[in-house]
């Protein structure tokens, strides 16, 4: 409770940090839900299934300063970490993933900082997601600052498996048995053969209805 208490110390400045990450979070999240309209307009298809966004509680934040070895302060958070603000974005296909952020990085009043293709190169444990952190400018009546977001682009499959290992790590205190570990890479697998599955499906569908099958 100490250490939160440290990042609580100038409540202003938390107060702020919190108001800047969440009109930050708003804006990607807003700014997503219109290229999903503009992308129905103009395609008559929505790639996007569902959006979720999120902010990091004080516990959290502390737990990863204090696991990276970084002095408990709002500037070092700030500074620091880029998933404080977090928007999750769920697609139908692996294809949308890369069609949409091909969009997002398109955006004029948005840049993006670091890209990690989780999908190519899955995690150790199995873990795919395409991620980006991406700054957006919020503008206060005295100043300008640029806000850091992470976006975690996936598709339903992939969603799934990660909402349950992240339920496993938990349970287990990020020291599950091998043989759970083992079974969730498995299951990893089988999430890409169905992602695989479904977009041949669905390519094929739209195949037939163009031959007016």
């Amino acid at each position: 409770m100490g250490e939160i208490t440290k990042i609580n110390d100038d409540p202003n400045g938390w107060n702020t940090a919190m108001f800047l990450y969440n009109s930050a979070m708003k804006k990607v999240r807003t700014k997503i839900e219109i290229l999903s309209d503009e992308f129905q307009y103009v395609h008559q298809y929505n790639p996007i299934e569902y959006i979720k966004s999120r902010l990091k509680s004080p516990e959290s934040i502390v737990n990863k300063l204090r696991k990276n070895k970084i002095e408990i302060s709002v500037a070092n958070m700030m500074e620091q970490l880029n998933d404080v603000a977090g928007v999750r974005v769920v697609c139908s296909f692996t294809s949308d993933i890369y069609k949409l952020a091909d969009m997002i990085g398109k955006q004029a009043d948005l840049t993006v900082v670091a890209i990690k293709d989780y999908i190519k190169r899955p995690k150790e444990s199995g873990y795919k997601s395409y991620h980006m952190i991406v700054t957006v400018p919020i503008y206060m009546t005295d100043r300008e600052e640029q806000i850091k977001v992470e976006l975690q682009i996936r598709t339903i499959a992939m969603d799934f498996w990660a909402s349950l290992e992240h339920k496993i790590y938990y349970k287990f205190e990020g020291n599950a048995p091998d043989y759970i570990s083992r079974d969730l890479r498995e299951c990893s697998d089988l999430v890409s053969k169905l992602d695989d599955k479904m977009l041949s499906l669905n390519e094929a569908i739209l195949k037939a209805k163009a031959e007016g099958n």
